[in-house]
Parts: structure tokens; sequence; C-alpha cells
């Protein structure tokens, strides 16, 4: 499974003849498992036709900024909300100007402004316009924001001269897309995350269980790959498949999750607790199916193991965070639960009609012993990185102070 599987990509294609190669990106990406959304101008249009574009991609090319069937008529909204990442290729000399000035005239640079995921742009020109001062201090300003620029490559070009300005091949450009998604602030770390539903056996055929799908549990296990860690995900029964990079240890019942994650923790530098643990199990399944013959039926339940507390109260725990999921006073209950367990963070969620569970998108409030976050509805996979990048600040901040008070240990015996 590669990085890129999953991936909401916009390609957005300008007017250049490079813009024949970016149907050659498409197919590249969709092998990877990219959700491709093809966004043109008009010009691009002279180029290659709208219709190449929607056949390769598997969706309808967007060029119009205003679209009744988008939600609101607001496409450019819709297309931000949407994506993981903005590719410009071609990035003609025209659009690299607007981008750096802000401007949104048409429906590409009104996304690109509208979005806050990662934007790259493939440039390509003719080589006297890509040396242009006019061009590099764009280029610069571009730069500054954090804009990643692929390229361009030097060689022949369409006009008939030979000099840097020529779009990258599709296979270098999606090498790069996919390095968009690869950071390194949890390099050499050691990680576990649980994930999903468990499944508390009543007799041979039912059990209890919850609604969770496992996709947020998922999401992480992807998101700290991407930062470098070495991710161990273990899972209750889901039908999700596993992250690239990602060892998983598929699980059933509470007692099974403990048991699994018991034997990781030694070599585990930081714990997640994503899944949804049942509270209670029956304390003597049924050994054969209970037929229906009374009007009533009791189950006598016993608590199941509180996992992320077992973890937080051992003696050389790793960095723990944990998720809530509330139905009222969420930032209450959700803080009261990290005072108990004695947790390093603490994700919560609303939970109720369409929030939650069975859910792509969600939003998080999270919490720490000296400060709390805020991070808005958006896919799940983007709340992953997200609060990855957030964690990864803390266990940073936690590993320098436990370090200092270490040496300062050492110091006064």
């Amino acid at each position: 499974m590669d990085i890129l599987a999953n991936k909401r990509i916009i390609l957005a294609v300008t007017g250049g003849i490079a813009a024949y190669k970016s149907a050659e990106l498409v197919r590249r990406l969709r092998r990877c498992g990219a959700e491709v959304q093809v966004v043109m101008t008009q010009a691009a249009a002279e180029f290659v036709t709208p219709l190449t574009f929607q056949a390769l991609s598997g969706r309808p090319v967007r060029t119009e900024l205003f679209d009744t069937d988008a939600e609101a008529a607001m496409g450019h909204i819709e297309l931000a909300r949407w994506a993981d990442a903005i590719l410009v290729a071609p990035c003609s000399a025209n659009t690299l100007a607007k981008l750096a000035q802000g401007l949104a005239d048409d429906l590409l640079t009104t996304l690109c402004l509208a979005s806050d995921a990662p934007l790259a742009i493939a440039p390509a020109m003719n080589r006297l316009m890509w040396s242009n001062p006019a061009t590099r201090s764009n280029l610069d300003l571009l730069q500054t924001r954090d804009v990643q620029i692929f390229g361009p490559g030097d060689g022949d070009q369409a006009c008939g001269e030979t000099g840097e300005g020529r779009m990258l091949e599709p296979e270098e450009l999606a090498d790069k897309l996919e390095a968009i998604f690869k950071h390194h602030t949890l390099a050499g770390q050691r990680v576990t995350i649980t994930a999903g539903p468990t499944c508390e056996a009543i007799d041979p055929v039912r059990f209890i269980s919850n609604r969770s799908s496992g996709k947020m549990g998922f999401a992480l296990a992807a998101a700290a790959t991407e930062a470098g860690a070495d991710v161990t995900l273990i899972s209750g029964p889901v039908q999700l498949e596993t992250p690239a990079g990602v060892r998983r240890i598929d699980v059933i019942s509470a007692t099974e999750m403990l048991k699994a994650v018991m034997a990781n923790i030694t070599t585990t530098d930081i714990f997640i607790a994503c899944a949804a643990v049942a509270d209670y199990r029956l304390q003597t399944p049924a050994t054969s199916k209970l037929k229906k013959n009374a009007e009533e039926l009791q189950l006598g339940l016993i608590k199941n193991p509180d996992i992320l507390a077992e973890v937080a109260a051992l003696p050389e725990a790793p960095f723990t965070l944990g998720f809530a999921a509330e139905t009222e006073d969420l930032k209450k209950n959700a803080q009261a639960k990290l005072r108990a367990k004695g947790i390093d963070m603490i994700a919560a969620n609303q939970v109720g009609h369409k929030q939650g569970f069975d859910t792509d998108h969600n939003a998080l409030e999270v919490f720490w012993q000296s400060g709390q976050h805020s991070l808005p509805q958006a896919s799940k996979y983007k709340l992953a990185r997200a609060l990855i990048k957030l964690l990864a600040d803390q266990y940073d901040s936690k590993s320098k102070t436990v370090h200092k008070t270490e040496n300062i240990n050492d110091q006064n015996p």
C-alpha cells in the first residue's frame, strides 16, 4: 500500500503544452491509490480536453468558480475542504504570479487561497520567462509561504530553445508529492496505537460492541508512520486496510487488546489509546447459542480493564494520549479523564447524530496539563496529521524537561 493511498489530491492544470504530461500524472497518482480531482483553467482546456482528465481520474473536471451542483454553489470552498494536497502542474508564469500576489480570479487560484492543504507547484515555461527577475521575485515570495516548488527541469523546450523551464516528468512529480506527506517529527520513536471497537461475547454468535469504525485510529497510524515513527497498530474487528509500513495485530475482546498492548509496551515510546474499548463484558459467556424462550434476559456484566490507565500507571510509562467521546460537557469530562488516568494528553470529540462514529470527518478538542488546542472539523486523516504534530511537540517538550531534570539530579547527588 502506497503512502499516497486514499490521499485526496487536487491536480490543478494551467495553460501550457506541458499539460499533456499531467494526463500521465493522473494515471500514476491513481495507481498509487490516490483520489484525484482535476481543476483546469480555460487556457489549459485549449491544450488537453477536460474529457481526457475525466476519463483518467474517474471524476468530473472542475473549471467554474461557481457551481450550482456544488455545496451552496461555492465550488472552491467545497474543494478546499476536500483536498489533502494541491499540486499545480503545469504552473504557468501567469498562474505563478497570481498565486504570489494572492489573486483569486478563477476556480484554481481561489481554491488555493481557500485551502489549508499543502500547496505545491510544478513550473513550466520558456527559459527566459523562468529566469526573468519578476518570476524569480514571485518564486521567492511563494517559498516564504511554504509553497513547495517542484522543478523545473532543464532541457529541450517546445519553443525550440534549451534551458531551465521544463515541467518535471510525472514520475518525479509523484515522488515529490509523496514526500509532502512525510516528515520526521517522530523519527526513531516507537508508537503503539489501539483502534476500533472491542467485541465481548454473549454466546458463540452474539456480542456486545459499539459503533467505532476504527477510521481515526488507522488515520493516526498512517500519520505517525509519515512522521517517521515505527508503528504497531492493535485493532479490534474492523474492515479497513492496514496503512503502509504499519505492523498490525488483530484482537477481538478488551482482554485480548490489553494482552497485546502489554506485550508491546516495554518497547513503546508513545502510546495512543484510540480504540473504543467496551467498558463491560459478560462474567460468564454462554458456551452455546442462547434460545429466545424468555420475555426478558438478564446478563451479568463485569468491568473490563482500563487499558489506558494501566499503561499510564506503569513505573516507566510511555508518553500517553487518550481519547474521550462525549455527548455532553466535553471540556469538563475530558479534563477530568486527563487527571484521573494520569495521562499526558487527551483528544475529545462530541459524539451523537452524524458526529464522531461512522463518519469520515470529525473535530477534536485536545487537552494537556498546561494547555489545550482546538482542531476544527476536517477529514479524519487531516485531523490525524494535525494531532500527531501536536503530540510530537508535547512529547519533545516533556522529553527535554525530563532530560533537564536528570542532568540537575546528576549534578546534585
